[in-house]
């Protein structure tokens, strides 16, 4: 059995965990930096990166004491090295260097969409490769083929936006607030999803990929037509990603066949709507859905110190070297052809 602790710092939250390779998470910590942030709307890279370089060591030391461990325990130091901000990215990363320096034991270099894409297997000791992946957060939005640690196929991803930024920016539209995501799933409750006539983008094309830039122009002219109520354009927005990722999942298993099993990882994974849509798109190709509880699906350190797990696991497992660099963008699948239109996310 290995400990692996593990260190998130990739955006604006910062984490730490202590995780077992039996599932066993020890302790975790996680520190919001949302008030600070809410007076711009969104996250502001400097001061997301002051706060992780402010919190991060005092965190390690109450996780270790949460636990009734010390460094000495841990077996490996596992930090996410992008993609993400890049200044927290390297906070938390020049940390877990001298970590592994101080407690000599390897460091691993963890690409935080891996996290997201193994978290499921931490929470579900039954799920097992190969699934069809659905990444779906506030920077990314992807199906994936995943078929084992460090194998991954992109089957679709966006053509701009990703999913999780449309929903802050709707927020943001609605002015319900920072973050935007839990705001519109909240205020969607309360309308009527089919009240205000917005586009499904790309739905009904043959191609599996997602646009949500123009459904996100065309929440910003519902609101300015002075119209509709904000709890409909928030319910027939939410309405309308539902509709368009579930006609793209319906695309992409078209043209390359089901798997064992459809899961949904990342920050936009938590919201109740769109884990009930998915349940019923696998229920239809008799696939086992598998989502992780929502405290994995926002970015934590269990799912990177369980990344970190995972790659112990691996035969002939080595531990990254300590002048890695930390990394502002890093594809899960490098080899995946560019999308015609699409920006630097996809």
């Amino acid at each position: 059995m290995a400990l692996v602790m593990g260190i998130e710092s990739s955006c604006d939250e910062t984490a730490v965990a202590l995780v077992t390779s039996d599932r066993r998470i020890l302790a975790q910590r996680i520190a919001s930096q949302d008030e600070a942030h809410a007076p711009y709307g969104g996250v502001v890279p400097e001061i997301a990166a002051r706060a992780h370089g402010e919190r991060l060591a005092p965190m390690i030391a109450e996780v270790l004491e949460d636990a009734g461990a010390e460094l000495a325990d841990c077996d490996a130091i596992a930090a996410t090295a992008g993609p993400g901000l890049i200044g927290g990215v390297m906070v938390g990363l020049v940390t877990a260097k001298a970590l592994a320096m101080a407690g000599d034991v390897p460091l691993i270099a963890i690409n935080h969409l891996e996290g997201h894409a193994l978290s499921p297997r931490l929470a579900d000791p039954a799920l097992g490769f190969p699934y069809i992946l659905l990444l779906v957060s506030g920077g990314h939005c992807q199906i994936l083929r995943v078929e084992g640690v460090g194998r991954y196929r992109r089957l679709a991803t966006t053509i701009d936006d990703a999913l999780g930024e449309a929903f802050d920016k709707t927020a943001k539209i609605l002015e319900l607030g920072f973050p935007g995501g839990p705001a519109v799933e909240h205020l969607a409750a309360e309308g009527d999803p089919r009240a205000v006539p917005l586009p499904r983008p790309l739905v009904g094309s043959g191609e599996p990929h997602f646009s949500f830039a123009g459904l996100k122009s065309a929440v910003l002219r519902a609101k300015e037509s002075g119209r509709h109520a904000d709890a409909d354009i928030a319910a027939s927005f939410q309405q309308a990603t539902l509709d368009c990722v579930t006609d793209r999942l319906r695309v992409t298993l078209a043209a390359t066949g089901p798997a064992p099993a459809l899961v949904v990882a990342g920050g936009v994974a938590a919201n109740r709507q769109v884990r009930s849509a998915l349940e019923g798109l696998a229920r239809d190709h008799a696939m086992r859905f598998v989502a992780p509880p929502p405290a994995l699906c926002t970015d934590n350190a269990a799912m990177i110190a369980w990344a970190g797990c995972e790659r112990i696991g691996l035969a002939g497992f080595l531990a990254d070297p300590l002048d890695t660099p930390a990394k502002p963008r890093w594809p899960l699948d490098p080899a995946a052809e560019p999308v015609r239109g699409a920006g630097v996310k996809a």
